[in-house]
């Protein structure tokens, strides 16, 4: 059972999803916050496995409230964030807040309930028609990616370039003529050498250090 927190400063909002995904027989809606500071205090007291984020709310909004969940001992729960995708400016501060990933707040019950499985599970939410054109949209970096990347192997470097666009490990494997095992592997270094938490921070990295321009093909964007 994946236990949810949803935070979002609108009734409706809450009561919505709320009975979205108290439906579902493998999720249950643990408590619900209506602010960032409430949402960062409910998280610490009911241990969720999730916590559904809007971005904008009173107090706190959802990015601070993201980093201090995520900063949290352990790392905190998981957190996915609602976006209105045309409207907010700080979708890329939110992946480096920690987000898992994104969730646009028109998404049907099913692509709701898939994406907060996808994320409690650990996996990214990289999407290209999401998370990818966010990341494109608010982050601009110019050629060379400095010592941060000196640290890594060619091949390591190589990893890291096709997940920060998009592409999963099986995707990775193939294009690289590598097996899966060995994708995993080179993709742990470099999370470790690099300080990442997790794939979402490696995509950002990968952006940063200009592995990754915004335009460049990615599978399905």
């Amino acid at each position: 059972m994946i236990r949810v927190l949803i935070a979002d400063d609108h009734a409706l909002a809450l009561s919505g999803l709320s009975a979205m995904l108290g439906v579902q027989p493998d999720i249950e809606v643990a408590g619900t916050a209506s602010d960032g500071v409430e949402a960062v205090a409910q998280a610490r007291r009911l241990r969720p496995d999730l916590v559904l984020m809007d971005i904008r709310m009173p107090r706190l909004d959802g990015i601070e409230a993201t980093r201090r969940i995520r900063d949290t001992p352990g790392g905190g729960p998981a957190v996915l964030v609602l976006t209105t995708f045309d409207l907010d400016e700080y979708v890329y501060d939110a992946l480096r807040a920690g987000a898992g990933g994104f969730l646009l707040k028109d998404a049907p019950p099913g692509q709701l309930a898939e994406a907060v499985r996808t994320v409690a599970a650990g996996q990214a939410l990289l999407a290209p028609a999401v998370t990818r054109r966010l990341i494109e949209r608010f982050l601009s970096v110019p050629p060379g990616g400095g010592t941060a990347l000196e640290r890594l192997t060619d091949r390591e470097c190589e990893v890291l370039a096709h997940v920060g666009r998009g592409r999963s490990n099986a995707e990775i494997a193939a294009a690289l003529h590598l097996s899966e095992a060995t994708v995993k592997t080179h993709l742990s270094r470099v999370l470790a050498k690099a300080g990442l938490r997790d794939r979402v921070a490696a995509v950002v990295f990968a952006y940063e250090q200009g592995l990754v321009r915004a335009g460049e093909a990615a599978p399905g964007g």
